[in-house]
Formats: C-alpha cells, sequence, structure tokens
C-alpha cells in the first residue's frame, strides 16, 4: 500500500509552508486550512477556491486524513456515539485481530486492518460536548474499564484526535464547543500529538482553551509537563481510590504513588491557576467504603479542587457492581463534611454501549 501523508493535523503556518513548497501562494494555505478545520472536507475536490493543478498536486502526495464511521448509537437523551474506522493511507495496521473479527475491521480496498477509535457527543443546556480518544485502545489497563479489555494497537496523531470532532459535529449537525480528552486511551502517554490536537481544537477550530478537559489516569511526568505549558485547560484526574493498597488493584498500569499524584496536581494548580477535578469511579464493595471516603478526603484537603463521584457504567464480564444512591450519598458527606466540594457525574447515554470501549467490543465480538 502507497504511503501518504496527511493534512488534517497541520496548522494553518504548516499549510502555508507546505503550499509554498508546491510554488504556491502562503494564503492557499489558509484556505486549506479553512476546508480541513472549519468545513471538515474529506477530499481535495471539494476545494473548489483552490486551484486544479494544486488539488491534484496534493493528491499525489497527501490525504485529507479523515475516519469512515462505523457504527453509530443515538441514546433517548441525545447522546451519539460513534465507532470510526482510522484513515489508513497513512498508517497500516499494526495489531492484526483475529480472522473471526476482520469482516467489520477489514478495509476491502486495501486488505489492511483498520484501527478503530469511539468518540462521543454529549448535548448539554448550554453547550454541546465531544469526548475524544487519543490512543487505539489503552496500555493501563484499569480493571473495571472496557476499553482496557481489547489491549492497546498505537497513538493516534494530532489530526487523528481532531478529526473525531470533525465527525461529531458531521453526524449530529451541531457545533462542538467544549471537549474532553476522555476517551480511549491515556493523553499523556501521547502528549505531543494531544498538545498539539489542543492547540489545533483552540486555534482552529475556535474552541476556547478553558472549555477543553484533559484526563489522566494519574502520569506523574506528563501532569508537571502539561503544568509548565501554563495552558488554561483543565486537568482531571482519575484517582478512583484514596488508600494505595485499593489504586493498585483498579489501576495496574499506572504505578505512581496516590501523593505523587496529588503533589503534580498542587504543581498544575500553581502553574496554572486552573481547579483540578479529581475523578472517583464508585465500584459497590470495592472503594465505596467510608474508610476509603476519609483517605481520600485527607489526601485532597485543602487543596483547589473538585471531586467528581461517577457511578458506575457496568461493562458485561468484569464484575464490579454500580453502587447503591445512599453509599453514594454517604462517601459525597464525608468529602463535604472537610470542605471538600463535590459533585457527580450525570449518566448520560445509558442506554447505548455508554462505557468507553464497549461499542468497539461489541462490533468486535458481532461483526456485521
Amino acid at each position: 500500500m502507497k504511503m501518504m501523508k496527511t493534512l488534517l493535523g497541520l496548522s494553518t503556518e504548516e499549510l502555508c509552508a507546505l503550499v509554498q513548497e508546491l510554488d504556491e501562494l502562503a494564503y492557499r494555505g489558509k484556505q486549506l486550512a479553512e476546508w480541513l478545520y472549519k468545513r471538515g472536507a474529506h477530499g481535495f475536490d471539494e476545494m473548489t477556491n483552490l486551484p486544479e493543478s494544486l488539488r491534484e498536486g496534493l493528491g499525489k502526495a497527501y490525504t485529507v486524513g479523515r475516519s469512515k464511521v462505523l457504527a453509530e448509537q443515538r441514546s433517548k437523551d441525545g447522546t451519539v456515539k460513534l465507532l470510526l474506522a482510522l484513515c489508513q493511507e497513512s498508517h497500516p495496521h499494526l495489531n492484526p485481530l483475529p480472522s473471526r473479527e476482520r469482516k467489520l475491521f477489514l478495509n476491502s480496498q486495501s486488505e489492511e486492518i483498520v484501527d478503530t477509535v469511539e468518540t462521543v457527543g454529549i448535548p448539554y443546556a448550554d453547550r454541546f460536548s465531544c469526548c475524544v480518544s487519543t490512543q487505539a485502545g489503552c496500555p493501563v489497563g484499569c480493571v473495571f474499564c472496557a476499553t482496557g479489555i481489547g489491549g492497546f494497537s498505537r497513538n493516534l496523531t494530532a489530526g487523528e484526535i481532531v478529526d473525531q470532532v470533525l465527525s461529531v459535529q458531521e453526524v449530529t449537525g451541531k457545533h462542538v464547543d467544549h471537549v474532553v480528552f476522555m476517551g480511549m486511551g491515556e493523553p499523556l502517554l501521547n502528549y505531543e500529538a494531544t498538545l498539539k490536537a489542543m492547540r489545533l481544537l483552540n486555534e482552529e477550530m475556535g474552541i476556547a482553551m478553558r472549555h477543553l478537559t484533559v484526563s489522566t489516569v494519574g502520569h506523574v511526568p506528563g501532569i508537571r509537563r502539561l503544568a509548565k505549558e501554563k495552558l488554561q485547560a483543565t486537568l482531571a484526574v482519575s484517582l478512583h481510590a484514596g488508600t494505595g493498597d485499593v489504586r493498585r488493584r483498579l489501576v495496574p498500569g499506572m504505578k505512581f504513588r496516590l501523593s505523587e499524584i496529588v503533589d503534580a496536581c498542587r504543581e498544575y494548580f500553581k502553574e496554572t491557576g486552573r481547579r483540578v477535578t479529581f475523578e472517583y469511579c464508585l465500584l459497590e464493595g470495592v472503594n465505596d467504603s467510608l474508610t476509603e471516603a476519609r483517605a481520600l478526603a485527607q489526601l485532597v484537603k485543602g487543596m483547589n479542587c473538585h471531586v467528581n463521584l461517577i457511578p458506575f457504567n457496568p461493562v458485561h464480564g468484569l464484575g464490579f457492581r454500580k453502587e447503591p444512591h445512599k453509599a453514594i450519598r454517604d462517601f459525597r458527606e464525608v468529602l463535604e463534611n472537610v470542605g471538600i466540594q463535590v459533585t457527580q457525574r450525570v449518566q448520560r447515554g445509558s442506554d447505548i454501549s455508554a462505557a468507553c470501549g464497549q461499542l468497539r467490543a461489541s462490533q468486535k465480538l458481532n461483526p456485521s
């Protein structure tokens, strides 16, 4: 298969430099950026204000880099979940799938296995949010997460991350104005692409940096590195435990101590002035005890932060159960009694494969 470079993921400045190398004026790069990031073009033929010679020249060495929607689910609450086949011209398959799964993930033209990721569009009263993936699969392997079941294939490029936002806008007809890096994968293990995607979403698509949230399961070097960027993005850190023993059980692939993670979060606030969110998925009989709540309260007490309690979205075969409402209330009271601000995430898309990785897994197990 001929390897092609993708344009999606290049900034306006980079696109201007590219067209100049092709003996075109720099402003053609700005037009190209408009087609990529504002109009969501899939091919060069759509770019009718570009000279035919430029379109033909680009087509010989480049592809736009848009994905294909393999599956779509819509919830009664308006949430839309997409399974996307990533553009294969620039990335040959890295992880062959078993033959029984090839029917869905096989590119019929190239006979290449296709990497897939999930993205979700979520409507709220005051905004439309998109949850993007940063990796195909995930190497961390949180034991209650559907994504970890499927293993890890590769990091996504910045363009592949941005493409998810474009795809959600295209399918829903809605303008995305908030983006959360909370889909498949650990964003800070794909740092450069995540950072560039953030800048592209901000500078090329006009999404305010304050409306971008990067979620990490606690990669300390990445948190400290992101702090030094001094961006106005929100940092969300998935703790899921107040004690080290429980943390190690739930998040075996991330070896940093809870105290190290919280110290890095303090540094993030010091560098950016942005309040940190601590995510905590409550699992019945695992991390929901009052002892765990008191340990968590002691860990984050005095910080400029808030704790977001997340009711577990059950994943078939993992054996974890959703927490009863009373236990959630009791856990919350322990935190609030020492002055910690607590919110509880409203579940969205509960009538579809809402948990991260579920749609991808279901399609692999039930190819159509």
